[in-house]
């Protein structure tokens, strides 16, 4: 029999403290309001959590900032209860000083940064340095970027320091709600910019690869007690299960980098 991986003895103390710390004998239903940046990793994780501690997760989707009807911000308003939030680290902070997430409750969990996609099969430009970023835009008949972090980046500064901010106005477009890599996919762009964590899941892609380094712009994902929440313990152990070594391999298969300890979660 092969011996016990280092990653599998981490995963099995993890399950074990979120058990004794979550209070396993008292299921709970703990409702996540989640955006794109994260989700790839968290629906692989969530039934090992629910497995080891007994409680439901019910999710909703919707994008960290923006005024459609499932953005996060938008559904606090209009009452949607929640227990946990996880969004874009800066819109999560925006949520703590309005009075929607309990401010001592915030934990970092990832960075994850931008990346560029084209059509499954297409050819795929040299995005290697700024310049040759901004000939592939140049270049580009049309571009599709999000309505979340990475796309409020891409359309409001990254354009800016190429110096095309002008040449890309008639040719950019922001995708709301929607993943930016179902839009070129489908053929309704030429390049898309999101997360690579957005991007990975997405079939009928192929991603470029990252912006150049002297470009890109990380995004910390966090997570946080809404302050209406009505099971904020079982919403701390989700967040501490996530933020477990766990949760790591995961994590980085999903195109992002776990950045939170374990030890530290709901620990205030």
């Amino acid at each position: 029999m092969k011996s016990i991986s280092a990653g599998f003895r981490a995963f099995v103390l993890a399950i074990a403290g979120v058990l004794v710390l979550a209070g396993a004998a008292d299921a709970a239903e703990v409702r996540v309001m989640i955006s794109g940046g994260l989700t790839a990793a968290y629906k692989q994780l969530v039934p090992e959590f629910e497995r080891a501690t007994g409680n439901k997760v019910l999710t909703a989707y919707g994008p960290s900032m923006g005024t459609t009807a499932n953005a996060i911000p938008v559904r606090l308003e209009r009452g949607e209860p929640a227990d946990v939030l996880i969004m874009v680290g800066y819109a999560l902070g925006d949520l703590i000083n309005n009075g929607k997430v309990v401010p001592d409750s915030r934990v970092d969990l990832v960075t994850s940064p931008i990346g560029m996609a084209v059509r499954a099969g297409a050819p795929k430009p040299d995005i290697s340095s700024a310049d040759a970023l901004k000939r592939a835009l140049l270049a580009a008949k049309s571009v599709a970027y999000s309505d979340s972090a990475s796309g409020v980046y891409v359309s409001t500064e990254m354009f800016q320091k190429l110096g095309i901010a002008d040449e890309m106005k008639d040719k950019a477009r922001k995708i709301p709600a929607t993943p930016v890599g179902e839009i070129v996919a489908h053929g309704d762009a030429e390049l898309g910019f999101q997360q690579i964590s957005e991007l990975k899941p997405v079939a009928g892609i192929d991603i470029v690869g990252p912006l150049p380094a002297e470009l890109q712009k990380i995004t910390v994902f966090s997570a946080g007690i809404a302050s209406v929440s009505k099971e904020p313990e079982a919403g701390k152990a989700l967040i501490r299960f996530l933020a477990s070594p766990a949760a790591r391999e995961a994590i980085i298969n999903s195109g992002m980098e776990p950045i939170a300890a374990a030890a530290s979660v709901g620990t205030k």
